[in-house]
């Protein structure tokens, strides 16, 4: 069977492959207009499934530096007052070596002990730190204050369970400190301990015995200091590996989303080229018959 070709047929095949054409150019003016490779999931529905993806990651990225942030300004408040407090407890085992002396005077006795009574209230004051608005030795509790004192004795009012944050895919990082085990609660607190030494330079009382606790105590504040320091560490390594992989999600990103805008540029200049020549040769291919008026 022969197939006859006819005027019509070859007006709708040109007319076809012209907005075929018309189409391609189309497309690349909006990725040139948008800058984007993908203007729609049609485009390249792997390609979207791929950026879905990485922008989570990227939204997941942006949150673990949100929390190292915040997880780096709770650290460096706690190493500062740890800071202080290492700085006080050598300044209270100074006085309590001068209180020990043979032949100070009662005078100079109640002198040493009016200065350790103002170091008390400055361990306090350090054991009350907060940072944005919380104590930072308190642990989740709202407590205002970590340590408060109640007849004579100081109370921890923070809870057991820290203050924790995630800053990175693994195990979340404590970024408190746990006051009763820095400061000590009740009767066993440093603040219990200053009082007495002050008590019994005040009585005349041979505070010798006072050494060992000091010494003590300034002990476990040293190790309680290593283990933030520890901590304090890892999160600002998270930091630098946060850094390293918000350039590396942006350039996965990039590759996927981002245009080649010199080569696409290229593209539809040879696609409007490729229709004004189609443009042309249908006009001259295509030219209307005497015919076509007398329809």
């Amino acid at each position: 069977m022969i197939t006859r070709t006819t005027n019509q047929t070859l007006a709708r095949n040109a007319q076809q492959n012209l907005q075929a054409n018309m189409s391609r150019m189309a497309k690349l003016q909006e990725q040139v207009s948008s800058s984007t490779a993908i203007t729609r999931p049609s485009d390249n529905p792997a390609g979207t499934a791929d950026a879905l993806k990485v922008r989570a990651e990227i939204r997941a990225n942006a949150q673990y530096s949100s929390n190292i942030n915040d997880a780096d300004g709770w650290l460096t408040t706690v190493d500062s007052a740890l800071d202080n407090t290492t700085d006080l407890m050598r300044r209270i085992k100074d006085l309590a070596l001068r209180g020990a002396s043979a032949g100070l005077s009662p005078a100079n006795k109640d002198a040493v002990a009016t200065e350790l009574e103002g170091l008390k209230k400055d361990l306090l004051k350090e054991a009350n730190t907060t940072f944005a608005g919380r104590s930072i030795f308190a642990g989740n509790s709202d407590a205002k204050s970590a340590f408060t004192e109640e007849n004579g004795e100081y109370v921890h009012s923070g809870s057991g369970a820290g203050v924790m944050r995630r800053v990175d895919g693994g195990a979340p990082v404590r970024v408190d400190a746990d006051g009763s085990a820095v400061f000590g609660s009740g009767p066993g607190s440093v603040f219990a301990l200053v009082d007495s030494i002050a008590a019994d330079l005040r009585s005349g009382a041979d505070v010798t015995g006072h050494l060992a606790s000091i010494d003590a105590r300034a002990n476990t504040i040293l190790s309680r200091h290593t283990e933030v320091g520890v901590r304090h560490a890892a999160v600002l390594k998270a930091r630098d590996t946060n850094l390293e992989q918000t350039v590396s999600l942006e350039a996965r990103r990039s590759g996927i989303e981002d245009l080649d805008t010199a080569k696409v540029i290229l593209d539809l200049k040879l696609q409007e080229l490729s229709y004004q020549t189609a443009l042309s040769v249908t006009a001259r291919a295509l030219q209307p018959t005497l015919m076509d008026f007398l329809r």
